[in-house]
């Protein structure tokens, strides 16, 4: 069987990934599958960055706009729908691109799943409700009794990876990194794809910095504030569920609820959107077979299309 290469644009927030993959799909018959756990989720446009219209113009986009909110939407989902809908861009004669930052997503594609267990609800009360009495930090202290590896990793504020850590340990009674570390089970459905990594990353740190800060002021001014108040006010929404936790819109939610004033909430957003960009870079760069491009160079966007093309040459 021959085996088909299919490029990966991945990086981190701001690192033009967006503008990289539409430069690359101009002159293409090329079909992109967003790599991003927020910008699956319906009336979230503005604090994910969603490309706009007239972007999606350009070429058509895939996983985008695919649950409500008030759902969840799962590594193991991305990677069902990310294969599906590569041999269906295949088929019609086009080129897949997979663009994205969320490199769980990435990881689970190209490497599949380990034996772990999937969400209990009751569990979950459970830590939340702990939570709420002692505080995530106490939580990520715990963590680090029985999963140091995993806690290391963790800031103690963030609740959604501390307690997905500990409700697997209290479910299996083995440690996440544990069971990470261990041998994965072969699978076949993957086989036909080469999934081939092109990472924008940056030479100078500084440099993303300044545009993170410079996109959430935009964020900002755009509106954003009044698309979190609309999603408040759905009533139906809260801070405990995957999308509400996404960089930005809890930090706005706690400015609405009065936890802080606007300099502070901004101030959070851009702090929690650069602890974001430092994760998604250490995935990063622990794959060794990924194509590099320094998203801090003048002609970066140039760069990452000829890396593209090598890959996937037009046919």
């Amino acid at each position: 069987m021959n085996t088909l290469s299919v490029a990966c644009l991945l990086g981190p927030t701001a690192s033009g990934k967006t503008a990289a993959a539409l430069a690359f799909a101009a002159a293409r018959p090329v079909e992109i599958v967003s790599v991003d756990s927020a910008l699956v989720y319906r009336e979230m446009d503005i604090g994910t960055a969603k490309p706009s219209a007239e972007e999606r113009a350009v070429a058509p986009h895939h996983l985008i706009d695919v649950i409500d909110p008030a759902q969840s939407y799962s590594a193991a989902q991305f990677r069902a729908d990310a294969l599906r809908l590569v041999g269906e861009i295949v088929t019609r004669g086009n080129v897949p691109l997979l663009v994205g930052g969320t490199m769980l997503y990435y990881k689970a594609l190209t490497q599949g799943f380990n034996d772990l267990p999937t969400a209990d609800a009751d569990v979950r009360a459970t830590l939340d409700a702990d939570a709420a009495r002692d505080g995530w930090p106490a939580l990520h202290a715990r963590l680090a009794e029985v999963d140091p590896a995993t806690a290391a990793r963790l800031v103690p504020n963030d609740s959604q990876r501390i307690q997905r850590a500990l409700e697997i340990y209290l479910l299996t009674g083995q440690s996440m990194s544990a069971l990470l570390a261990a041998p994965r089970p072969a699978s076949s459905d993957a086989a036909p794809y080469r999934f081939v990594p092109v990472a924008l990353e940056p030479s100078d740190r500084s440099v993303l910095h300044a545009r993170i800060a410079a996109r959430f002021d935009a964020m900002l001014a755009s509106g954003f504030i009044d698309e979190v108040k609309g999603l408040r006010a759905r009533g139906d929404l809260d801070l405990s569920m995957p999308s509400m936790r996404c960089v930005g819109y809890r930090q706005t939610w706690e400015y609405l609820d009065g936890a802080y004033g606007y300099d502070e909430m901004r101030d959070k957003g851009v702090f929690a959107t650069r602890q974001l960009c430092k994760r998604q870079l250490t995935w990063l760069r622990a794959i060794p077979e990924r194509v590099v491009v320094d998203c801090c160079a003048g002609h970066a966007t140039g760069h990452v299309v000829e890396a593209v093309e090598q890959i996937n040459p037009m046919r």
